[in-house]
């Protein structure tokens, strides 16, 4: 945690939670006899995966008059479930305008069809709209390409990163799970960057990883290339080990694994 006098270096807005892992990783659903739990949430993974990093994070999971801390923080990261419905697609939109786009303001395009509120499955025009004017006031936006697709109505990544640059962002990153990760900035500068090969174990965490080593890099001043291989080697440890936020990696296990050391 930051000092309160000190701005943070990321606040996330948006869930928390509990997620259950079987134990030990690789049974099938039917033979396993227990479960871990462990703390979750796209929000909090963010963070904890930040914090891990060496930044000073904090989450924002309701409604508080925290306007001061959300314009102050480096980067403020914001996740589309939040805008599924009332009364988190308000208070996302609220803090969004608060922002006024000081500093570094992150839309993570996290599309949950399996969720009740998932705003695409229920009203897709609807969702379009509701993110069209969140993109407004964001400066990254960061999602699979299902999730970019669902925003823009454009399957191809590379002309799905320049909508949403179009929409009014300064830096689209799409992940294209095997294809690896294309990000593009404003400016002309594009990364393509392969997957990280690694066994996965557990896809839960994995984005959350990314995201934080994400805001690392972008607080670093990296180029985007470094940015995006960080980010890219966060998300396959997190995959690869059998819980998700409290496996979040250290700077030197991110640096070993893009080194080649054993993970």
């Amino acid at each position: 945690m930051a000092d309160s006098s000190q701005p943070f270096d990321l606040i996330t807005i948006g869930r928390t939670g509990v997620d259950l892992s079987p134990l030990p990783s690789g049974v099938p659903l039917g033979d396993v006899q227990k479960f871990g739990k462990f703390p979750g949430g796209s929000a909090a993974g963010v963070s904890v995966a930040a914090a891990r990093l060496g930044r000073s994070a904090a989450v924002i999971t309701h409604a508080v008059d925290a306007s001061f801390a959300i314009r102050a923080a480096r980067i403020l990261w914001i996740t589309g479930t939040g805008l599924g419905e009332e009364p988190s697609r308000s208070a996302t939109l609220a803090a969004l305008k608060a922002r006024g786009k000081a500093g570094t303001t992150v839309l993570h395009l996290d599309r949950k069809p399996a969720l009740a509120h998932d705003t695409a499955r229920k009203d897709p025009e609807d969702a379009r709209q509701c993110h069209a004017e969140a993109l407004r006031h964001a400066t990254v936006a960061v999602g699979d390409l299902d999730a970019c697709e669902t925003v823009t109505g454009i399957g191809e990544a590379r002309a799905c990163a320049d909508a949403l640059l179009a929409a009014g962002v300064e830096l689209a990153v799409v992940k294209q799970g095997t294809k690896g990760v294309l990000a593009v900035h404003r400016d002309g500068t594009t990364a393509e960057v392969p997957p990280v090969p690694i066994e996965a174990v557990n896809g839960l965490g994995a984005d959350d990883a990314f995201g934080g080593a994400l805001c690392h890099g972008l607080l670093s001043g990296w180029e985007l290339e470094r940015i995006i291989r960080y980010a890219d080697a966060a998300g396959a440890l997190v995959a690869s080990r059998p819980a998700d936020s409290s496996t979040m990696p250290t700077p030197e296990e991110v640096e070993g694994l893009l080194n080649g050391a054993p993970s």
